[in-house]
């Protein structure tokens, strides 16, 4: 389903400076230029176009509109060299765009446009190209005929072709790709820019004896004054706008303030409108009251005056009756009627005329008595009625009127309801938004106390330990000076002392579980200088076959860390059990016990080789928690300074800080 858009009307400012920029370039000795830019345009505006190719203008300037397209008449403009419509909305480029043979500076800056027609490489005389700030991605390859080109500005980033490193290399780059994709040698643009500098002057050129260099030089000139010109234009231009704009904002702070009198107005008017609207509902209520009263003392008069008339008209018929007796009644009642004929309205012709017919005859004056009295009373039901209908009228008028001013004042009200309504709500939301800020203040405000109060009590907790530490370090200083102070005298014994000590301290079961392995696995090690796994394999109790059944990753968790040792313990296991397959004499007995191939402990009466035990070391605490005996050893530096339970977390030795490679634990012999 298609979608309409409507298009969106220019504002007052923008058609006055179309209506004044219009009027400009039709002056007469006006400039070269035709300037519409900053107008609101969705469109080209009628007449726009004709004015260019009339007046031959060389620069038509549209930035800042809103077009979506150009029309195909663009392409007629042949005189037009510079053509700016930077900050619109185009999608696309008319390809009769190829028809502006004189086009030297074409600027689509910051539209929608997806791709360039090919006809641009048609423009033989472009030297400025600007198509950054749109989505186009590929460039086409008959621009590589523009010769002319100078200046290309694109956005290097987003090109697909050419790629995005020969477009961020330069213009020049750009120009050698597309002529090597179409087959064409390159030239700089300074071998084709003279001729079209003076294809103008063609003829003069040709009789001129300067030669090209020096009608070159006059062409750039010349050039140079126009854009100088232009520029100086466009800078008075630019003044006059400022001023305009200056005009526009004035314009707007009176309307601004004028606004603002109108809302004082308005809320005084409001003021007013409810005073009245008070005065009137007192004045209507009082006219109510009025009319009550009116109508009341109406129905009352119309009352009396029915009784009246009722009477009267007995009055009449009894008169009548007497009359009938005698002309002394008749007299009486000519008088009578004469009186009533007075009251009730009667003209006095119609009275002449009755007293003429009641003098030539008494007996015909009786007869049309009654008739004449039958006409009194229609008369009176008529004149009734009529008084009865407009008092019925005006009253309905009244009602009417009294309607229209209840429905006003109802109106009133509403807008008054519907207003006060509006800004409670207004008055609400805005009081629950100050209230939800306040919140938001009180709880930054806790937070931050909370914080600081946390930040104190981190400050005066890392203030104890640092004491801590320094107290600590002047210890360790203190053990340290100590032990130099033991050891200088005897630094080479100390280490064999220790390593003595180590092996004083071997566990008794570790040395059973060494003696109770199989010899063959004992020499296995041995030939591979591997004899200090041996505690490891007497403590899981590894044999021939159970080796045969492990992996190098077995070997790795049991602590053989030696890729290589790994694959060869376990070759060389299997040529053993191989081999006692074959020949089963070899297969050590079960339940033979392997001798130890260490040397045995000295009788108590040998005396050992390490140093007189006058020379080792006392027992020392733990240097880091200083309350328990040293039980670690630590490899390769060999220091004794910690307990067991503070020696998993250190990495280095507390002592010479060399890195832990092992740790050891020292069991003292009962």
């Amino acid at each position: 389903m298609p979608l309409f858009f409507r298009k969106r009307k220019p504002s007052e400012e923008a058609r006055k400076r179309l209506e004044y920029q219009m009027c400009l370039a039709k002056e007469a000795g006006a400039d070269d230029i035709l300037d519409i830019s900053k107008c609101e345009l969705s469109e080209i505006p009628f007449g726009a176009f004709a004015t260019c190719k009339v007046l031959q203008k060389k620069v038509l300037d549209l930035h800042d509109n809103q077009l979506t397209a150009l029309p195909d008449d663009l392409g007629q403009l042949t005189a037009l060299q510079v053509l700016n419509v930077e900050r619109n909305q185009l999608m696309q480029l008319p390809r009769s765009i190829g028809n502006l043979t004189q086009l030297q500076t074409l600027n689509v800056k910051d539209n929608k446009l997806k791709e360039l027609p090919d006809t641009l490489g048609e423009l033989r005389s472009l030297r400025t190209l600007n198509i950054s700030g749109n989505e186009i991605q590929r460039l086409p390859q008959m621009l590589a005929h523009v010769r002319t080109l100078e200046m290309l500005s694109l956005d290097a980033s987003a090109m697909v072709y050419p790629p995005r490193e020969v477009c961020g290399a330069g213009t020049a780059a750009i120009l050698q790709f597309l002529c090597k994709e179409s087959g064409l040698e390159y030239y700089p643009p300074s071998q084709y820019l003279l001729p079209v500098l003076e294809r103008d002057g063609t003829e003069n050129s040709r009789d001129s004896p300067d030669g090209p260099t020096d009608r070159f030089s006059r062409e750039e000139l010349e050039w140079q004054n126009r854009f100088s010109d232009y520029e100086k234009r466009k800078e008075q231009k630019m003044l006059e706008k400022l001023e305009f704009e200056r005009r526009l904002e004035l314009g707007q702070r009176e309307h601004a303030q004028l606004l603002q009198q109108s809302s004082s107005q308005k809320d005084e008017i409001l003021q007013t409108v409810k005073e009245e609207q008070s005065r009137l509902e007192q004045g209507l209520s009082e006219h109510q009251r009025h009319l009550d009263a009116e109508r009341q003392r109406l129905q009352e008069q119309l009352k009396q005056t029915e009784q009246n008339i009722s009477s009267r008209i007995q009055k009449l018929l009894q008169e009548n009756q007497r009359q009938k007796k005698s002309s002394e009644i008749l007299k009486s009642l000519e008088n009578e009627r004469i009186r009533m004929e007075q009251l009730m309205s009667i003209t006095q012709e119609e009275t002449e005329n009755l007293r003429r017919r009641e003098v030539a005859s008494a007996m015909q004056q009786m007869l049309t008595e009654s008739c004449k009295n039958r006409l009194i009373q229609m008369a009176y039901e008529s004149q009734r009625q009529n008084l009865v209908q407009q008092a019925c009228s005006s009253m309905a008028e009244m009602d009417e009127r009294f309607q229209q001013i209840l429905s006003w004042q109802q109106m009133d009200q509403n807008k008054a309801i519907s207003q006060i309504l509006q800004e409670s709500a207004m008055q609400k939301a805005a009081f629950e938004a100050l209230q939800v800020k306040k919140d938001l203040m009180h709880r930054q405000i806790r937070s931050q106390e909370m914080i600081s109060e946390q930040r104190w009590a981190l400050s005066s907790l890392l203030q104890q330990l640092l004491k801590e530490k320094q107290q600590r370090e002047e210890e360790l200083r203190e053990i340290l000076t100590e032990l130099e102070a033991k050891s200088e005298t005897r630094q080479e014994n100390y280490w064999l002392i220790q390593y003595q000590r180590l092996l004083n301290q071997k566990p008794s079961s570790l040395k059973l579980q060494e003696e109770g392995m199989e010899r063959q696995l004992v020499a296995l090690l041995e030939e591979l200088s591997a004899e200090h796994y041996l505690p490891i394999f007497a403590h899981h109790r590894l044999s021939l076959d159970l080796l045969s059944q492990m992996s190098p990753g077995d070997l790795a968790k049991v602590g053989v860390s030696e890729a290589g040792l790994q694959h060869e313990i376990l070759r060389r296991v299997q040529e053993l059990l191989d081999a006692a397959r074959i020949q089963p004499e070899l297969k050590p007995p079960t339940g033979e016990v392997l001798t130890p191939t260490a040397p045995q402990e000295p009788p108590e009466s040998v005396r050992p080789s390490a140093p007189p035990a006058e020379l080792e070391v006392q027992a020392s605490e733990c240097v880091v928690c200083l309350e328990r005996e040293a039980q670690m050893i630590f490899l390769n530096c060999g220091h004794v300074c910690c307990c067991q339970q503070c020696c998993q977390p250190l990495r280095t030795c507390p002592l010479c800080r060399q890195d832990i490679v092992q740790r050891l634990r020292i069991y003292h012999s009962s």
